[in-house]
């Protein structure tokens, strides 16, 4: 059948640096899948210790035409934003920043912090909503429940009969996995999503293939369900979506097309309302470099 001998992708993560000398594994965008669903960017960040007052420090920075999707696992952060939002996000939250036509923010691990363990997501906006009004929301309470030995939160969109309360604007899913003790099962999924399965730590056979941590195992539509078998330990992201079928393009903090992005750069440089600006960071903004094209 389809569902177990459909290909699965093996796609390694890449490292990068974020605020604050913070190394994160960069899993999305990659040349094979700019896209998973709507989810056009992933990081997963740490688990990174430092001393109490270092971590994360990333200044104000703009964006357009996409959310930010913040999953925090251990540490606590801070949040603000263009439209005056200050919010900690702890551990089993989430923050959602809609971006549309315009906002800028800053992110920042608090004083008395000593790690920081995240996922870092952004999910593109469809056609007609690229361009709607910056928002921000913030999540403490999420879908739970568990089952063969697995622990479940349901992050965005639907599954197993519950629904996220994220605000997303495209059919999509975003699910936590994790387990103490080994544990196995059949999970079921909608087969006109493809997916993308992280391992944010431990290990998990997917279908008899092992992968570890910062692989992501890529299955495309049609798949119904995966065999998982979780290592003790282990803790898994699990993305998808339907498969795009509009065009953008993805640079640096901006996501659009090529004429929107080159002018999110020209008006952030000359400091435009258009991204107003975050508190006490007003003359602490990142640059935006030059657009290649």
């Amino acid at each position: 059948m389809a569902a177990e001998t459909s290909h699965i992708e093996r796609i390694a993560s890449r490292t990068a640096q974020i605020g604050g000398g913070i190394s994160v594994d960069r899993v999305l965008p990659v040349r094979q899948h700019r896209r998973i669903g709507a989810w056009c960017f992933l990081d997963h960040a740490g688990p990174a210790r430092f001393a109490p007052g270092g971590g994360m420090l990333v200044e104000a920075h703009p964006h357009i035409g996409l959310q930010t999707f913040t999953w925090l696992i251990e540490g606590e952060a801070l949040h603000r934003d263009s439209l005056g939002n200050e919010q900690v996000l702890r551990p089993g939250q989430v923050n959602l920043m809609t971006a549309g036509i315009g906002i800028s923010h800053t992110e920042e691990s608090l004083p008395d912090q000593q790690v920081l363990h995240a996922a870092q997501l952004w999910i593109a906006l469809p056609p007609g909503k690229q361009e709607m009004p910056p928002a921000f929301d913030h999540y403490p309470d999420l879908p739970r429940w568990s089952e063969a030995g697995i622990d479940f939160t349901l992050l965005a969109g639907s599954c197993a009969g519950r629904t996220a309360p994220t605000r997303v604007y495209s059919r999509l899913v975003g699910l936590d996995l994790r387990c103490q003790d080994a544990a196995a099962l059949r999970m079921a999924l909608e087969p006109g999503f493809e997916h993308g399965l992280l391992v944010l730590e431990g290990a998990v056979l997917v279908d008899g293939e092992r992968f570890g941590v910062n692989e992501l195992a890529y299955f495309s539509t049609g798949r119904v369900e995966v065999g998982l078998a979780l290592e003790a330990g282990t803790r898994l992201l699990l993305i998808g979506g339907e498969p795009p079928t509009d065009e953008i393009t993805i640079w640096w903090n901006f996501v659009g097309s090529k004429e929107a992005i080159a002018q999110a750069q020209r008006d952030w440089e000359a400091r435009s309302e258009r991204f107003g600006s975050v508190k006490g960071y007003e003359n602490r903004r990142l640059v935006a470099p030059p657009v290649p094209w």
